[in-house]
């Protein structure tokens, strides 16, 4: 189903760095700033957007009371998952959001969750994710899941002490990810907010290729036209532990699948941030 004048698209954490592109993104996609409800712990910081007619509303997952109001009026929603360490299990906090949109009569939830999902695995980062997948599923709303890679935006720092230090330290038995732009995690969630047919479907968000420390280190070299060595960790030095799992090792077309365009490389990535390489 397209997103017609009487949808209206609720945002949850709203205040943060993927919601903000998000909203961008809706906005640019001529989705009217009437249409939006932001929902957030601090709404104060979303004064420009309420300046334009959005509903910038407080919610708190972790207080399922303010969530009815929060939500009361709202169509589809972006459910963008909670940060660890709250005072609640993440996925009870995600399903106080599900069921209040459920009760809100919300027609679509789109969940930013883990991409090595689609492999299987529910260890690490996937137990949260994989425990909300389910309340989503059970809840009878149909749902639309993003299982994002993680974001090259990381990358950036790791890439700039790669130039700093000349060297780059191998991994032993790491799992190269498919590492996304943030920016290209919020154009895929536009997409499955503004068109049709993403019901009940699973999406991997991930970049064009698989990512360790050797592409790190030659597109960093590539950008700033210095050599970067790859070398065996010290003797001494304390095991790097290789991050997720080889589930998580995915690569999919689902970001041109969605949005039209390639994914971006990091290599243009860190084109785009050349200034801060340089930073080391």
């Amino acid at each position: 189903m397209a997103t017609g004048s009487s949808e209206k698209i609720i945002v949850t954490g709203a205040s943060g760095q993927l919601a903000g592109l998000v909203i961008k993104g809706l906005l640019e996609k001529g989705i009217p700033a009437q249409n939006l409800i932001l929902v957030t712990r601090t709404p104060d910081t979303l004064a420009q957007y309420a300046r334009q007619g959005a509903a910038v509303r407080f919610g708190d997952f972790e207080k399922p009371d303010s969530l009815a109001k929060a939500f009361e009026g709202g169509t589809r929603m972006l459910l963008i998952s909670v940060s660890f360490g709250g005072s609640i299990p993440r996925p009870e906090a995600h399903g106080n959001g599900v069921q209040a949109g459920k009760a809100a009569g919300v027609k679509q939830i789109a969940y930013t969750s883990w991409v090595a999902l689609s492999k299987g695995d529910t260890t690490g980062l996937g137990v949260d994710h994989s425990a909300t997948e389910e309340i989503l599923k059970k809840s009878g709303v149909p749902y639309t899941f993003l299982r994002n890679s993680i974001y090259q935006d990381f990358l950036v720092g790791a890439a700039a002490k790669m130039v700093a230090d000349g060297k780059a330290t191998e991994i032993p038995g790491e799992n190269k990810l498919g590492y996304v732009t943030r920016a290209d995690c919020a154009a895929a969630a536009v997409a499955v907010l503004t068109t049709p047919g993403h019901e009940n479907k699973a999406y991997e968000i991930t970049g064009p290729e698989l990512l360790g420390q050797a592409e790190i280190a030659a597109a960093a070299s590539a950008v700033t036209g210095k050599p970067i060595k790859l070398v065996p960790p010290e003797p001494d030095a304390p095991p790097a532990r290789a991050f997720g799992s080889s589930a998580a090792s995915i690569v999919s077309g689902d970001v041109q699948k969605l949005t039209g365009r390639a994914p971006t490389s990091l290599r243009a990535f860190l084109e785009a941030n050349k200034a801060l390489l340089a930073g080391g």
